[in-house]
Order: C-alpha cells, then sequence, then structure tokens
C-alpha cells in the first residue's frame, strides 16, 4: 500500500486587482483556515496589493512567486512543496494565464479541493467584452465566483448571464464596499419545457441542452426530445448507430468544437454523407462502445430532412 497522501490544493483565480490577494491575506490570518498547517502559497500575479506574511497565523506559510508560466511544472511544484515541507497549497493565479496550463502541471495526488474566481464588478462586463476567452476559462469550473466592490448601480443580471454562459453550477457572490456579501438567488429556467411530452429543443438552445444533459443525465432519462442536427456516419462508431449533433461554440470562434450524441437506429444504413435532420428520438444514459464509458444514448424515433439553419453554431 502506499504511503502518499492526496495535496489539497486550493486555487485563486481572476484578473489583476480583482481582490484575490486581500482574500488570500485574510483567509490565512483566519485561524479556522490556518491553525498550524505548513502551506505552500504560490504567487503567480503581484499587484498594489502586497502580502503581510507576519500576519498570517504563525509562521508555517512559505511564499513562492511564479513570474512566467514556463516555471509551472511538475519538477519544480515537487521541489518547492518539499523543500518547505508544506502538506498543501494555495495558488493565486495570473489571470491572463489559461488554467489548463496549471493543470497540465499539477504533479499527481495534487488535488484542487476548492476553486475561487474573483472579479471587480464594475470592470467585469469591459474584460468579458475585449477577453471573452480568458474570462470564460477563469469561469468555466470555479465553485464560487466572487463579485467585490458591488453596488446596487451595477446591472446584477448583467454579471448572472455572464458567469452562467461558462458555467451553471457555480454560485454567485457580490461582496458590497462595506464588506456586506450578498449571494444570488436569480433561478435560470431552461428554455424549453422539460415536462412535455416530446422536448422541444430551439434552433439556439441546442448548446444549453446538451450541457444541461451532460451535467444532470438523470433529469433527462427516458425523455423524448425533438431538435434540428446533423447526421454523420464514421467508422468507429458500433453497427446500428450514428451520430448526431451541432457544432458548438462555448465563448470563440477558436473554440468551436463539434457537440455529437450516439443515436441508435435500424435505418443507420441509408445515411448518405453530412445531411440535416429534425430528430427526434428517447434519451438514456447508458454505456457505449463509442464514447467508452456511460454517456447520453439516443433512440431514433422519427425524424424528417430540413435546409442547413441559418446560423449552423450554436452558442451560449
Amino acid at each position: 500500500m502506499s504511503n502518499i497522501k492526496d495535496v489539497p490544493v486550493f486555487l485563486f483565480t481572476g484578473f489583476l486587482e480583482s481582490g484575490k490577494t486581500k482574500f488570500i491575506q485574510e483567509t490565512l490570518e483566519d485561524k479556522r483556515f490556518n491553525n498550524g498547517e505548513r502551506t505552500l502559497l504560490i504567487v503567480c500575479e503581484e499587484g498594489e496589493e502586497e502580502y503581510e506574511p507576519d500576519q498570517f497565523s504563525g509562521k508555517n506559510v512559505f511564499i513562492q512567486v511564479v513570474e512566467e508560466p514556463s516555471q509551472l511544472t511538475i519538477a519544480n511544484m515537487r521541489k518547492w512543496l518539499s523543500e518547505t515541507d508544506s502538506e498543501r497549497v494555495v495558488i493565486e493565479y495570473n489571470g491572463m494565464w489559461l488554467l489548463d496550463e496549471l493543470y497540465n502541471a499539477l504533479p499527481e495526488f495534487w488535488m484542487v479541493y476548492q476553486e475561487f474566481c474573483f472579479a471587480d464588478a464594475r470592470s467585469f462586463e469591459s474584460y468579458n467584452a475585449n477577453m471573452r476567452n480568458l474570462v470564460y476559462d477563469k469561469l468555466k469550473s470555479a465553485e464560487l465566483v466572487v463579485f467585490n466592490r458591488y453596488d446596487d448601480s451595477i446591472d446584477q443580471m448583467t454579471l448572472h448571464k455572464l458567469v452562467r454562459g461558462a458555467n451553471r453550477r457555480s454560485d454567485i457572490a457580490y461582496e458590497y464596499k462595506d464588506g456586506t456579501v450578498r449571494y444570488d438567488e436569480i433561478e435560470d429556467p431552461l428554455p424549453y419545457d422539460i415536462n412535455a411530452p416530446v422536448i422541444e429543443i430551439g434552433d439556439d438552445d441546442y448548446a444549453i441542452w446538451y450541457r444541461d444533459m451532460s451535467e444532470e443525465p438523470n433529469k433527462y432519462e427516458n425523455k423524448t426530445v425533438r431538435f434540428k442536427c446533423r447526421y454523420l456516419k464514421r467508422k468507429n462508431v458500433p453497427s446500428g448507430s450514428f451520430i448526431v449533433g451541432r457544432h458548438v461554440m462555448t465563448c470563440c470562434a477558436d473554440d468551436i468544437q463539434f457537440a455529437g450524441l450516439i443515436c441508435k437506429w435500424d435505418g443507420w444504413e441509408s445515411i448518405v454523407g453530412d445531411s440535416w435532420h429534425i430528430l427526434t428520438a428517447k434519451i438514456n444514459h447508458k454505456f457505449s462502445r463509442a464514447y467508452g464509458k456511460k454517456g447520453p444514448v439516443l433512440t431514433f424515433v422519427s425524424d424528417e430532412p430540413c435546409e442547413v439553419p441559418e446560423n449552423p453554431v450554436s452558442s451560449f
């Protein structure tokens, strides 16, 4: 049996002057979080706010400054952990670096326990308009998004929609200048009736439906859906099945990907090339060799050919 233990990682993301440093400082001063555990603090972005280590609860926090993403390697992070004999890691990540670079560099057994994203409520909409790919990158896996410097003149619904465009599961909090925090309670109704005998997925709703079904498959078990999609035949798809789906744009043109599903149909051999159809099918979440795991498997009910939609790429 191995004696290697998981190393908990607490990840804080956001752009410069978004409040990450202040929050981490206060967290490490709090004895409920910092009760003497040896902690490696990896700082990937230095702004106007600076750490005050003498205020931390004890002398158990070891700061490692990282100036380039190339420094974030498995070897370096193992070395920093070993040299400080730390048992956990806190990372203040640079908002201009992609998160995949970090996740790909984390050593084995380093587990991200919590991921928080911080944003200045006054400038977040502007960041999103000019750097949507970087904003989406920081929102997509955050468990909590904190909008600080918030006041009631800022449109909460706009911020809410920007977060939900990337992440339907994240909690959202609004922090006022006086330190008061209010949590987001806006409900997100789906743009289709999930309880209808046949769920009609609109042309603009494929991306939302695909993601919601991926996140909560049990909600769609044995449901019947109707949507416009492409039919594709591929050699690696098991006999009796074919691929249906649409291209989906998550945040920008560079990340457009085909969001496909497996559909079972006795008449699959009649499909010729790529073609567009309005498909009615039943959904079951089960194992498919095409996925190599469990996933949404459609069973053909009926279809009709259709023209290519005016906008064939679905988005959020």
